[in-house]
């Protein structure tokens, strides 16, 4: 089964997730702390390990920015970026 993982930086703190079926609540995730500076690839791979899941096969991370403030070109900008992962085992997480 393929997930989505993300990472964004809400609030100054960059965090990584999976979107799992469920609530959000129940979503692994994890928090990198305060920081300007993107987490390297490694170290999500890492996370990304310890919740149990892999980048599927070829998949790199997109990364796409959008304005806080809608329509609003002046706004400060926001970054996330996704990867499509499944879980190391082959079966659901």
């Amino acid at each position: 089964m393929e997930y989505t993982a993300q990472i964004s930086n809400p609030g100054g703190r960059w965090r990584l997730y999976v979107a799992l079926p469920g609530p959000v609540s129940q979503w692994p995730q994890h928090d990198f702390g305060p920081s300007a500076t993107v987490p390297t690839v490694a170290e999500r791979s890492r996370v990304l390990a310890a919740f149990g899941f892999v980048a599927q096969d070829g998949a790199e991370w997109e990364w796409t920015e959008y304005s806080e403030t809608p329509d609003d070109d002046a706004s400060p900008v926001r970054l996330v970026a996704a990867l499509r992962v499944r879980s190391r085992d082959g079966g659901a997480s």
